[in-house]
């Protein structure tokens, strides 16, 4: 099938020919037959590079009204964003931030937004969302996430209430049940292992690969290595790159991808020196000298405490084959565009909080796709450490020769459950828990497991809501009478705010008016101590330093120490405070980064939710009569940009 063929503007056929893309990849041409540029729904269940975004563009540019593309991570949202504005007469919009407005998108052809900030605008009332004649989920498959998935089958659920007769595209990964999530969706199901470069993946153990398509390849490592998987995965790194290729190689950690990157640059695998002064010049903490001097060799590790402009230029320059090997945690493999000549994946188990887990297997499944780049490589190789032929054994039955997990919906958590269970009362989608029942009818946890009724648990988070006054309902919420959001709930869900972080926010501020000192510190304790805000690693040898800490501030803060059953977390959260009050006070990034062994952009990413949270404290405490002048205040402080000067 040529684009030529396609019902398209001219200008649009030319902007692909340009681009060398006359003829459809297989899985691409199925999606057409499927009906996608003739407002059909359809999910396109294939692997990575197979052509799935321009099978979303075929979706927006013919369904002849507003496109909305819903990504699940701002990186991977740039990308599109980018990607699309540069199609012939198409305007795109973007919008992921807490702070940007979800009402000034109705202009655009395109709108390229996360779930949640979709969420909001649904929950604001955003007009355009009515308008839209086509939404596109890019890795649909996450509904199985614990922390996105809940959003993502409510957003669906409610658009579809907004706008009934959109289109709906959902793109996904190689999963167990895509036809369960088109069956939800009422569309046509396109799956495919179609690839445009091939694929062989192996396990490496005791100087040798085997692969699955039954060759082998052989290498050299040092038999006296004092680690023999690192070892194994430089000789893999060095091979794929002096072979003309690109490589990736995933570790468990942040540490780890550091020092295998820091062992890479030893070899002088390559060099970039220009790119490598970019990168001094974005940031000068510790972490950013260490990644120039790696990038300097043509390494670069990549992992979620870099700044996001450090992320970005690794990312980019990986693209422009300026950089031999980036050396990454799980998470580079989550949806942005980096592929390789060969993928290294050095550890398959990462620690959870309780111990060493597998990695799923639809997650090594991901890594492994990267390698591979179309046009650039002959093929593609996907390569799994082991640390002996057993292992070999357990690694082939485990990941190479295994089926991806199914997709199973998260919305049954409770605190997903009570976050929605708000919004969809304080935004009209129902005045009744039968109301509230009769929308969530529509999400795939309804879909997937018929069986189990979301009655009981409905019932006891209205409870709650009931008990925080956010919800107000006859007879306390016990039965099926009417509902309806206080100003306090309403508040709440406008801003965006898990129930519990508005309630221990609505805690905080009555707290406040029993101390006599009220500082910046006492707000940042209180948006610290929520759900809502990332925890930050609290090491053995730092407690008794930020106990003595909470103490000499005993007076500033909301919570008594020995009053507390939480008083782990809530000491990780006075660390947080003590950061974000530190950094309002005029520290630099290096200091911080070097005082309270955090990265550069975890330092960027809690700035900007405490941002969120004050802004949302501040209006919460407005709602129930309450100062919110503390939480203001030191938002103020709060509002450069975070940076190493």
């Amino acid at each position: 099938m040529r684009v030529r063929d396609l019902p398209l503007a001219d200008d649009v056929v030319a902007h692909y020919e340009a681009a060398g893309i006359t003829e459809l990849y297989p899985p691409q041409a199925a999606a057409v037959d499927a009906g996608i540029t003739r407002g059909r729904n359809v999910v396109v269940a294939v692997p990575t590079a197979s052509g799935k975004t321009f099978v979303a563009e075929l979706a927006m540019l013919t369904a002849g009204g507003p496109a909305l593309y819903i990504v699940p991570l701002r990186a991977l949202a740039r990308e599109k964003y980018e990607t699309f504005s540069a199609l012939p007469g198409v305007d795109v919009g973007i919008s992921t931030g807490d702070l940007d407005s979800a009402e000034e998108l109705g202009s655009y052809n395109v709108v390229v937004a996360t779930a949640e900030k979709v969420d909001s605008a649904i929950r604001s009332g955003a007009s355009w969302v009515d308008d839209l004649a086509c939404v596109v989920v890019d890795e649909v498959h996450l509904l199985g996430s614990k922390g996105r998935g809940p959003t993502l089958e409510v957003t669906m659920a409610t658009l579809g209430r907004r706008a009934p007769d959109v289109q709906v595209v959902a793109l996904s990964a190689t999963v167990d049940n895509p036809d369960e999530i088109a069956d939800w969706l009422g569309a046509e199901l396109v799956r495919s292992r179609w690839r445009p470069v091939d694929l062989r993946t192996g396990v490496y153990a005791e100087g040798r690969v085997d692969f699955d398509d039954g060759s082998t390849l052989a290498v050299t490592v040092d038999g006296d290595a004092e680690d023999a998987d690192t070892a194994a995965t430089v000789e893999l790194v060095r091979g794929a790159i002096d072979d003309g290729g690109q490589c990736l190689a995933f570790v468990r950690s942040r540490r780890e991808a550091e020092a295998l990157a820091t062992r890479l640059a030893e070899e002088r695998v390559g060099t970039a020196e220009a790119l490598a002064e970019e990168v001094r010049e974005a940031g000068q903490a510790d972490t950013g000298r260490r990644l120039a001097d790696c990038v300097g060799e043509g390494v670069a590790f990549h992992h979620a405490g870099l700044r996001a402009e450090h992320r970005a230029l690794v990312e980019n320059a990986f693209r422009d084959r300026e950089l031999k090997c980036i050396c990454a945690t799980p998470t580079l493999a989550a949806g942005v565009n980096v592929p390789a000549r060969r993928v290294v994946i050095r550890d398959q188990q990462r620690y959870t909080g309780s111990g060493m887990e597998w990695l799923p297997v639809l997650e090594v499944h991901q890594m492994c796709g990267r390698a591979g780049r179309p046009h650039l490589d002959p093929y593609g190789e996907a390569v799994l450490v082991a640390a002996d032929e057993a292992e070999r054994d357990e690694l082939t039955d485990r990941y190479v020769g295994a089926e991806p997990e199914a997709v199973e919906s998260q919305l049954a958590d409770r605190e997903a459950l009570r976050t929605h269970v708000l919004a969809i009362v304080a935004s009209g989608f129902a005045d009744s828990q039968a109301g509230v029942l009769d929308l969530l009818d529509a999400t795939f946890y309804a879909h997937d497991r018929p069986e189990e009724s979301l009655a009981g648990l409905v019932e006891s988070v209205v409870a709650d809501l009931v008990e925080w006054e956010m919800l107000a309902a006859d007879g306390g919420g016990n039965g099926d009478g009417p509902l309806a959001a206080t100003p306090l709930g309403e508040a709440v869900s406008r801003q965006y705010v898990a129930p519990r972080t508005g309630a221990r926010v609505v805690e905080g501020v009555e707290a406040m008016r029993e101390l006599e000192t009220v500082t910046g510190l006492t707000a940042l304790e209180v948006i610290c101590d929520t759900p809502d805000m990332h925890g930050t690693y609290l090491g053995n040898r730092e407690r008794a330093t930020m106990y003595q800490y909470a103490r000499r501030h005993a007076a500033e803060l909301t919570t008594e120490m020995g009053a507390t059953d939480r008083f782990e977390r809530w000491l990780e959260a006075v660390k947080t405070a003590r950061i974000l009050l530190e950094w309002a006070d005029g520290a630099s990034t290096e200091e911080l980064v070097e005082a309270y062994r955090i990265g550069p952009g975890d330092l960027e990413s809690r700035v900007e939710r405490a941002q969120w949270l004050l802004g949302a404290a501040a209006a919460v405490a407005d709602v129930v009569g309450e100062d919110g002048a503390a939480f203001r205040e030191i938002r103020a402080q709060l509002g450069a940009d975070v940076s190493d000067e």
